[in-house]
């Protein structure tokens, strides 16, 4: 008994790892254009199968006898259907597939090819395609099933009708994805789904408590390690490392950003108490890798795209004053839920700190997206202001850390410097006075 109960034990556990591992793939895997389509092609043909083995039970005899005006029972009419629908599907999907390709091509060319990751996993257009592609298979194997010759039971009357509504909700899908493509189009919509994400994401970090005020200190005597994988750093199984660093009474240090490209041969992880082979591959198999990123895992790509949408709307091939304005007041709320968490962060279970993790510093994140917006936007007086109004914004807001009001107020210097040197007329220069003046009030406060 007591050595069934350990088995036990041992199996629960790695099935609790082996959930783990399929949830941060599919993590990875669902940004894929492909993923969605797959699942539905999967699903159309098992039901062609399903709904031929039901056939051979009889169920277009049944419905039939009750519902005759529902059933196909000509074997010539049911196969110049199901061609119609598989014929025009093929072309709804050719088309659909094309306007994709079509926003990505302009994505990249308006706004910032940072975006495309984000838009390829835009869920509803990989849905939509999914269903088209389900749909046509179904009705290939349902043709195929089709006897030529016969009597009217051998045709798949019903699986024919199946295949009809199939096609009916493809081409309500297809009024949809018409809607949904046009929206996508849009700058605004763009902004604000990406902001959507990174506001929730960052709700999610901030009520989850577990950012600390101060650094870890001094772990120069922990033990590094390296992984032999390179890619985005994306995410981690947190319940499985926890585990690991519970069995084994050791703290760890992730040493990359999430979103850093990873090199073989660099320091990835460090752990207190050093770790034997077996162990340091349990660990990195709960690191999860991509060519990509989402903003769903790492808020501070949505800086890093807002930033970039604006850069390309003030570039002289752009030339969209009003795009950059929005940008920024995305960016100011932004901000402003990012001053609610603490710098440095960390994962516990039961009141103990098992993982600390490294992430960017509110001030590195702040100095990047400012220097970014004085080098290609200190010349117009417009985005000086609306950038200006922000930082001041920003001081008025409380802040976890006293330091970012002080990275702020530093800001705020440095950009009005930049534009004081780049404007010649004088109405500018009197706004630029104006705003320096209240920053000298913020300053002495």
């Amino acid at each position: 008994m007591w050595a069934f109960g350990l088995i036990s034990i041992d199996t629960s556990i790695s099935m609790k790892k082996l959930i783990q591992r399929i949830s941060s793939f599919f993590t990875s895997v669902r940004s894929k254009i492909a993923f969605y389509p797959t699942i539905f092609a999967i699903t159309g043909f098992i039901s062609a199968f399903l709904m031929i083995f039901l056939e051979n039970r009889g169920i277009s005899r049944y419905l039939l006898d009750i519902f005759p005006g529902l059933v196909v029972n000509n074997g010539d009419t049911a196969l110049t259907i199901l061609s119609a629908c598989i014929t025009g599907l093929i072309s709804m999907m050719v088309f659909s597939f094309s306007m994709v390709m079509v926003i990505l091509n302009q994505a990249s060319s308006n706004y910032s090819p940072r975006l495309l990751p984000g838009l390829i996993s835009e869920k509803n257009h990989q849905v939509i395609l999914g269903v088209y592609l389900g749909t046509i298979l179904y009705c290939i194997f349902i043709a195929i099933s089709i006897q030529p010759e016969g009597d009217k039971y051998q045709v798949p009357g019903f699986a024919v009708l199946i295949g009809i509504l199939g096609t009916v909700f493809s081409l309500c899908a297809f009024i949809y994805f018409i809607h949904s493509i046009s929206e996508s189009l849009q700058i605004s919509n763009i902004l604000n789904g990406i902001y959507t994400k990174a506001q929730s994401r960052l709700n999610k970090l901030i009520e989850s408590r577990e950012d600390r005020d101060s650094e870890l200190g001094d772990t120069s005597d922990w033990h590094s390690y390296h992984t032999v994988r390179t890619g985005y750093f994306q995410n981690i199984a947190n319940e499985n490392l926890l585990d690991i660093c519970e069995e084994h009474d050791t703290r760890i240090k992730i040493l990359p950003v999430k979103g850093m490209f990873i090199l073989k041969g660099i320091p990835i992880f460090q752990s207190e108490k050093e770790l034997d082979e077996e162990t340091i591959k349990e660990v990195l198999a709960n690191f999860n890798f991509a060519r990509g990123e989402l903003v769903e895992d790492n808020y501070n790509l949505a800086f890093k795209q807002i930033t970039e949408v604006i850069l390309k709307a003030m570039s002289p091939g752009i030339n969209d004053p009003g795009t950059a304005l929005n940008s920024i007041d995305y960016l100011t709320e932004l901000f402003a839920l990012r001053m609610k968490l603490g710098d440095y962060h960390s994962i516990s279970r039961n009141e103990k700190i098992y993982i600390h993790t490294t992430s960017v510093r509110f001030h590195e994140l702040l100095y990047n997206v400012m220097a970014s917006i004085r080098t290609y936007c200190k010349h117009d007086i417009i985005i000086v202001q609306k950038t200006a109004i922000m930082l001041f914004y920003l001081l008025s807001r409380e802040a976890k850390l006293e330091s970012y009001h002080e990275n702020i107020k530093k800001e705020a210097k440095n950009l009005l410097i930049d534009a004081r040197h780049n404007m010649k007329n004088d109405a500018d220069l009197k706004i630029v006075e104006k705003l320096s003046r209240k920053l000298s009030v913020e300053l002495d406060q």
